[in-house]
């Protein structure tokens, strides 16, 4: 028992379409291709349906049942195949069509549609040809989808764009029993004067993005000498108070060193004349001073004011042991005085 499920004239007839379409090519867009079909399974009592395959079966002319897959007896001669439906997911080349979006531009544009027979009885008796309906209304949605967006949200939102598709298409093919999963925009080709302008439009962006970016490199590198320049003059101005402060701690230690060490001259020439032979050396060297200030005079200036007694050394040195005598009275006396007052 052997049953054959081809048709020959599927074969005549795509021979034929191909012969037209050699002798007349710009027939093609006004054709719509029709979905050719096998012959239905015959009758034979028992029956093998595949998997992933549903058949249909009338009986005298109505509607049955559907058979599922494996073996299946049937009624000869009354019961006959009426449709074979595939319930794996097809792939329909939606053919290319021409769409003008919001803002008047011309596309040509294509795309491939994903679809599965959800519901066998819908898909056998509520349309015709399933497949041709559902591509022609791809068409028309696509279309549609079109208007509705400008030239550049094509791009842009595709994804978006191609979700509209389906979710309006799934409204339309749900009485047909089938169920459209995605929709997938293949190709779009834009008019020779439009792909030169947005070619333009690109290189003006750059060009904008790449002075920008030129500009933004030139102040920061004016930002950076600017920066370079006050710190370094920040850093100028703190060397030299560092400089200046450590002159002045300089300058200080120097004079305070100068000063302990006529402190401790005086400590010393005070102690010293304390000593037995004290108040000698002291006039010895009030003479010696004397002697060589004297003989400085002549040396700084022409004009010269010395004492009447110049000769008399003696004198002089008298003299000043009676002041340091008297200066030294005094401050016994305040000291005296001072620790009363304690």
């Amino acid at each position: 028992m052997f049953v054959c499920k081809l048709n020959p004239m599927r074969f005549t007839t795509i021979a034929k379409h191909q012969r037209l379409l050699s002798r007349e090519p710009s027939i093609l867009s006004s054709i719509a291709l029709a979905r050719f079909k096998s012959s239905n399974p015959f009758n034979t009592g028992i029956l093998f349906v595949p998997q992933q395959e549903a058949w249909i079966v009338e009986r005298m002319g109505k509607f049955n049942r559907i058979l599922e897959p494996g073996l299946n007896f049937l009624i000869p001669f009354l019961d006959r195949i009426g449709y074979v439906q595939s319930l794996k997911e097809l792939a329909i080349d939606i053919p290319k069509q021409t769409a003008v979006t919001l803002d008047n531009v011309t596309l040509n544009i294509d795309g491939v549609l994903y679809l599965r027979v959800n519901d066998p009885y819908l898909a056998s008796y509520g349309v015709e040809d399933p497949e041709f309906a559902i591509t022609q209304l791809a068409q028309t949605t696509m279309r549609s989808e079109l208007g509705k967006i400008s030239l550049d949200k094509v791009f842009r939102e595709r994804e978006n764009l191609n979700f509209a598709i389906v979710e309006s298409l799934n409204k339309a093919s749900a009485s047909w029993g089938l169920v459209c999963f995605r929709y997938e925009i293949r190709d779009i080709k834009l008019p020779n004067r439009v792909q030169e302008a947005m070619q333009m439009q690109v290189e003006a962006e750059r060009k904008k993005r790449a002075a920008i970016l030129d500009s933004e490199g030139i102040r920061e590198a004016d930002i950076n000498v600017a920066e370079g320049k006050r710190q370094s003059t920040i850093l100028a101005s703190e060397a030299d108070q560092q400089e200046q402060i450590n002159r002045a701690q300089g300058e200080a230690n120097a004079l305070l060193a100068v000063a302990e060490a006529k402190a401790k001259g005086i400590r010393l020439i005070a102690d010293a004349l304390k000593q037995t032979d004290g108040y000698n050396a002291a006039s010895l060297k009030v003479a010696e001073s004397y002697v060589e200030a004297f003989g400085k005079l002549a040396k700084s200036t022409n004009t010269v004011i010395i004492p009447s007694n110049t000769s008399d050394v003696s004198s002089m040195v008298t003299q000043a042991m009676s002041i340091y005598k008297t200066l030294t009275s005094k401050s016994k006396q305040s000291r005296r005085l001072s620790e009363e007052d304690k």
